[in-house]
């Protein structure tokens, strides 16, 4: 059994889909963040369970593959980026390895899995932060929260993000202060401004802003018109309100303050809105990339119905209902699906039905009408398809099935449950959307087997 705070020595053999190094000591699964494969290391234990254990480096050895000085200041304690201590080519191997090691473990399928596709951009391609708020010092901060806490770092010098939103919070923070408007304590649940919201459109540069907030703080927001002048780009200002207990950090409404009520920005050529509570890829060129995948693997030949599950604001949809008879998409958030609807008007797409509502509920009523898509897509969230929409997708027959998950995990849990249900998993490709993360996103084509 190992010891807690003892030092031991051992060598990186492998890597979690979390980002932290594997070791075997005395034939105990060690967890060690911050390392890389072939590593050789002092390790100190600072947890131990029944199965497995994790520990810290004490001392660095010998370098694995690939490993870097990191360029982050706050890359140790911050709790965004796990990858920047190696370079980019090994963060891929773990990547491809990442979603490789899902669809064998857990969904035992053997597919076909294509090269890993990198992006363009490491640094600066996210295009929407949620900044936490916190008094330190008697002065206003926002940053982002320590690994395993809610503890802010001030930060506002993100690598991942555009540099404009630095400009912005560096203004802003002494700005707020002024108006004494206080952070919002999660501990006392006191406080007014709980996070600051920015979001950039990619090939506009539209900027949005949005406070989100404890109580009001609209009646104290009189800057914003030299906010406005001297940044431009910001186009929508609102505030929501979120008065719960709760890690959640919308709140359900959100007010218009200044401006417009979305931002507008290009997507595969389609012109989009975005509203505050829209689901948009946050790495828009990549997701370019990554739609056109998906539209591959469909190889629509412009008879075909489409049925787009879990749309959003019907980006991805969109992009290929050029090359079908019609579109139906289908979203349970209520503005997401308005986002749609004026996105297919905007760029004069009248193929397209689009519905509110729970994928699966909603897959089910189109069953009872005899809707019979050829292709569908899904874009479900981390946790997966639920049961009652895979099971309504199989109902429908579809020739294929275009999935695109953020998860690998739920993705060859339920390319299994597709398996068992006469759909073949043919292809799998990864696509890094988010470098520097544990994150990695796939596309998987599945096609029914009618034997």
């Amino acid at each position: 059994m190992l010891q807690k705070n003892e030092i031991y020595e051992a060598e990186i053999t492998g890597m979690t889909n979390e980002g932290s190094g594997v070791c075997k000591i005395n034939g105990m699964a060690v967890f060690v963040p911050m390392t890389a494969i072939g590593d050789k290391l002092k390790i100190k234990i600072v947890k131990v369970l029944k199965n497995y254990a994790f520990g810290i480096i004490y001392e660095l050895l010998a370098f694995g593959t690939g490993r870097v000085t990191p360029d982050c200041p706050v890359f140790r304690q911050c709790g965004g980026c796990v990858f920047r201590h190696v370079d980019y080519q090994t963060e891929l191997q773990y990547k491809q390895q990442f979603v490789k090691d899902a669809f064998a473990r857990i969904g035992k399928l053997n597919p076909v899995f294509e090269p890993i596709l990198c992006s363009e951009n490491r640094n600066h391609y996210r295009n929407k932060a949620q900044y936490p708020v916190a008094m330190q010092d008697n002065k206003l901060i926002c940053g982002f929260y320590a690994k395993h806490s809610h503890r802010v770092i001030a930060f506002t010098d993100c690598y991942l993000h555009p540099e404009i939103f630095q400009e912005i919070l560096n203004y802003l923070l002494p700005v707020l202060q002024k108006a004494n408007i206080s952070a919002y304590d999660e501990n006392s649940h006191t406080g007014e401004l709980r996070h600051i919201y920015l979001r950039k459109g990619y090939h506009s540069g539209e900027i949005m802003l949005c406070f989100i907030v404890k109580k009001s703080i609209q009646k104290k927001l009189n800057f914003l018109s030299d906010l406005q002048k001297q940044f431009p780009d910001i186009v929508s200002i609102s505030e929501s309100v979120n008065s719960e207990k709760t890690n959640v950090i919308m709140g359900q409404t959100v007010k218009l303050l200044a401006g417009k009520n979305f931002i507008t920005d290009s997507m595969c050529g389609n012109q989009i809105r975005i509203s505050p509570q829209s689901f948009y890829q946050i790495n828009t060129a990549q997701a370019e990339q990554l739609y056109m995948i998906a539209k591959n693997y469909a190889d629509l030949q412009g008879n075909k119905l489409l049925l787009d599950l879990y749309c959003g604001a019907g980006t991805i949809g969109l992009s290929m209902a050029d090359s079908v008879k019609k579109l139906i998409g289908v979203e349970v958030i209520p503005q997401a699906i308005e986002n749609a609807k004026e996105n297919a008007k905007q760029n004069q797409i009248f193929n397209t039905e689009f519905y509110c509502g729970d994928a699966g509920m909603i897959s089910k009523k189109l069953l009872t009408k005899k809707i019979s898509p050829d292709v569908v897509i899904l874009d479900p969230p981390r946790k997966g398809c639920d049961n009652m929409t895979i099971q309504s997708v199989v109902s429908m027959q579809p020739n294929k099935i275009i999935m695109i998950s953020c998860n690998p995990a739920t993705c060859a849990r339920d390319s299994a449950i597709f398996a068992e249900n006469h759909y073949i998993t043919e292809k799998v490709k990864a696509v890094d959307l988010f470098p520097n993360t544990a994150h990695v996103e796939c596309v998987v084509l599945l096609t029914r087997n009618n034997r």
